[in-house]
């Protein structure tokens, strides 16, 4: 198949994927793939397609949300050939979901706001869960029904969470919930002290559940909140190695003592 003449763009890029699959000269590996083992790919080039964003760099993020838009048309291949759907039946169930929640666009409602459109849109999905409900699965569809299981475990929290919130099972502020943490660290506390590994494990747990609630509560991402502290204390340590390099010497070599004045040094820095 030569996919030199099939047009360009999305047209293009079909052609190509359905010439990696095919079973007469196709790419051996291409081929032995299935939707499970490409799973693992498509949420790595998420990933990297948000790291170009953070990075703020036009190419980088046309690669990245190149490369994610190949494991669309990976699975696209895939669904062809089981006879389960393909690419334009993705494309026009999605263009159909997005209308349906959208009807201050697309029919005669009215949305003023953001924060109108997004209680519209949680209702909408709501609406929608109870239909697949109504339609096969036995008795209403519950709560937390619906949020994938193999999100990142903050993503998740808090994810259960603001469906919690829904209903009515929420903290009525923040306050209440430093109270919690404090709880959750002295628990935590006291499972150190008693050298209990697994309830450790579930007390750090909790712990963890508790500041998504804080930042969940102060309409922080916690996930965001999270990466933007990792780079933070990426880029002091960083700095730390880079004058110790200077000094001829490696943090291995340097006492806490050292390595804290070191890091106070960044810290400084940074806020100047």
């Amino acid at each position: 198949m030569n996919v030199s003449g099939f047009g360009n763009g999305i047209e293009r890029l079909l052609h190509v994927m359905a010439r990696l699959r095919d079973p007469d000269g196709g790419c051996p590996w291409d081929l032995e793939q299935t939707f499970r083992t490409i799973a693992p790919y498509t949420i790595e080039e998420a990933y990297e397609v948000a790291d170009a964003i953070e990075s703020d760099d036009p190419t980088a993020i046309r690669e990245e949300v190149g490369d994610l838009l190949l494991q669309v048309v990976y699975y696209a291949q895939m669904g062809r050939e089981r006879g389960d759907f393909d690419f334009d039946s993705i494309a026009n169930a999605i263009a159909d979901k997005m209308v349906s929640r959208h009807p201050h666009v697309f029919g005669d409602q009215t949305v003023t706001t953001a924060s109108e459109m997004n209680q519209r849109w949680e209702a909408q999905k709501e609406l929608e869960r109870d239909g697949k409900t109504a339609g096969g699965a036995d008795g209403p569809s519950g709560t937390l029904d619906g949020i994938a299981r193999n999100l990142p475990a903050v993503t998740r929290a808090l994810k259960l969470q603001r469906r919690a919130a829904r209903v009515g099972f929420d903290w009525p502020s923040a306050a209440p919930v430093f109270d919690k943490i404090a709880e959750e660290v002295d628990e935590a506390r006291y499972a150190l002290a008693d050298g209990d590994s697994q309830a450790m494990q579930e007390e750090i747990g909790d712990l963890l559940f508790a500041v998504v609630n804080l930042a969940r509560k102060a309409e922080i991402d916690p996930e965001q909140a999270l990466r933007a502290s990792n780079r933070k204390f990426e880029s002091r340590f960083r700095q730390m190695e880079t004058w110790l390099a200077e000094a001829g010497r490696h943090p291995k070599g340097a006492t806490l003592d050292e390595l804290e004045a070191l890091w106070q040094r960044a810290k400084t820095i940074a806020k100047t």
